[in-house]
């Protein structure tokens, strides 16, 4: 069994392929394993891989797989999990790239501490902008409840921080059906991800391990692109409120699900110029429903709470919806 499976998406990434397969070699060792999946790739990104396949397997173990249809981040992720053979498993997207030697402190973190997963600050990378993200919870290198670093709910908590590749798991979640994404999602879907992470898992902890580069502004990826694909952010914000409505902790719990469902909603409502027009008025549509959806205790407490801007935009479009159905 290999030590660590590091899994590894590819999409139409042929400019920046090169950076993190660079950066993997520089991390890897005989007993760690690469699961390089590619999406169904239209550029050159699939001739780039088979190169950098051949050459990593002469210093680690590799498994190359190339999807028949372009299935999304979440089902390719979902592929490499199924192929991966690690004791411990990790994430990369394939336009990030890391600091040399960084999986072997990672994976020291966790057989240290000894939990079911650990998490990790990385490095925001904008142009040439550097900034340093850290994990929202404070206490370092302490192992915890993961249940525990949910709330409170006014505040960014580590659910929040919902980056599959800033941590390293433990095969015992993957053996439990706690680490697959949902399939087909093609954006938010590290959220019901890390919700359900953090609800069923037993242990984690935080380290202050920087090793991830993160490519933000990226022209091809789908957070700079308003076309439908981003409005599955309602269907997976849907997913985390449903799952955690059945949780013992429900009554506790939903109150911070509903305020970030509804902090997302007032973001993308708020960032006009980025949707196309036939889009934008979807958005509004699905998002009004969807604060119909909600529990309706809950979401008044958030929208009293909430900081007036937002909170008023909610509001008229909840007010809208309900009106609308009072005239039908």
């Amino acid at each position: 069994m290999p030590k660590l499976s590091v899994i590894v998406p590819f999409y139409n990434v042929q400019q920046y392929a090169p950076d993190t397969l660079r950066s993997l070699r520089l991390n890897a060792r005989a007993d760690f394993e690469f699961v390089l999946v590619d999406d169904h790739s239209k550029d050159e990104t699939p001739a780039i891989l088979e190169r950098a396949a051949a050459q990593l397997s002469e210093v680690a173990q590799v498994r190359h797989i190339r999807h028949e249809k372009n299935g999304g981040l979440a089902t390719a992720r979902n592929t490499g999990l199924d192929a991966a053979t690690g004791e411990y498993l990790t994430f990369l997207d394939g336009d990030d790239w890391l600091a040399p030697g960084y999986f072997s402190r990672l994976v020291g973190s966790i057989e240290e501490l000894g939990c079911d997963f650990v998490r990790t600050d990385h490095v925001q990378c904008t142009a040439r902008a550097r900034t340093v993200q850290r994990v929202p919870h404070g206490r370092r290198r302490e192992v915890l409840n993961p249940r525990d670093a949910i709330l409170p709910a006014d505040r960014t908590t580590s659910v929040d921080y919902a980056f599959a590749w800033a941590g390293v798991y433990h095969r015992r979640l993957l053996d439990r059906g706690l680490l697959h994404f949902t399939d087909g999602l093609r954006t938010a879907e590290d959220r019901p991800w890390i919700w359900k992470l953090h609800r069923e898992a037993e242990s984690f902890a935080v380290v202050s391990l920087l090793g991830v580069f993160y490519r933000r502004g990226v022209a091809s990826s789908l957070t700079q692109i308003g076309d439908v694909r981003q409005l599955d952010f309602i269907r997976a914000f849907d997913q985390v409120i449903e799952e955690t409505a059945k949780d013992p902790d429900a009554e506790r719990l939903l109150p911070k699900a509903v305020r970030t469902y509804c902090a997302i909603i007032a973001h993308h409502l708020s960032d006009r110029a980025k949707w196309e027009p036939a889009v934008a008025k979807q958005l509004r549509t699905m998002s009004a429903a969807a604060l119909q959806r909600m529990p309706q205790d809950a979401l008044d407490d958030v929208l009293d709470t909430m900081d007036p801007h937002r909170s008023a935009r909610l509001r008229r479009l909840r007010r809208r919806t309900t009106t609308a159905k009072a005239a039908a």
